[in-house]
């Protein structure tokens, strides 16, 4: 299992950078676009994976009041990538350092409609990284609608591949 869940977060460090820097290479006017998606532009997409991962990890860590970083954030797209990119790494650190049973433990806590949940870490884990995945997808295709044609390979195998 602690092999799986630190490919995945290793992976989700190295798709997150790879789409963060074509990401980074456009114009903050381009970057905040309103594209039609979940979210308006690619600063709002990137914001909210910031602050899915930072609440889950504020949950795992057990935290009374879960702080959501876009709440009041007025910065700039290279500062949520780097909010980003830092809680990425946490994540890949903590799963690292983790022990068998810091993965199957259960935490109990309540979403943001006040429903209360109990789930094993690695649970909350694979989800962390599912809904990453989900999301860069989005990045991808709001990227092609704004006109980019370099857009890179973000797939999982094109990791592994890479790591050989």
């Amino acid at each position: 299992m602690k092999e799986l869940l630190l490919s995945l977060a290793s992976y989700n460090v190295w798709a997150n950078q790879k789409l963060a820097n074509s990401i980074l290479l456009l114009t903050e006017e381009k970057q905040r676009e309103e594209i039609p998606s979940s979210f308006k532009s690619l600063l709002a997409t990137i914001l909210h994976l910031w602050d899915a991962e930072s609440i889950w990890w504020q949950r795992i860590k057990l935290n009374e009041r879960v702080i959501i970083p876009s709440e009041n954030f007025n910065g700039t797209m290279a500062e949520a990538v780097n909010g980003l990119l830092h809680q990425s790494l946490q994540w890949q650190e903590w799963v690292n350092n983790a022990s068998e049973p810091a993965l199957n433990h259960v935490v109990q806590y309540h979403n943001f409609k006040s429903e209360h949940y109990k789930q094993p870490v690695y649970q909350m884990l694979i989800h962390v990284y599912n809904h990453s995945t989900y999301h860069r997808g989005q990045l991808v295709n709001m990227l092609r609608q704004l006109g980019i044609q370099k857009i890179p390979q973000t797939d999982f195998i094109v990791y592994s591949r890479s790591k050989k």
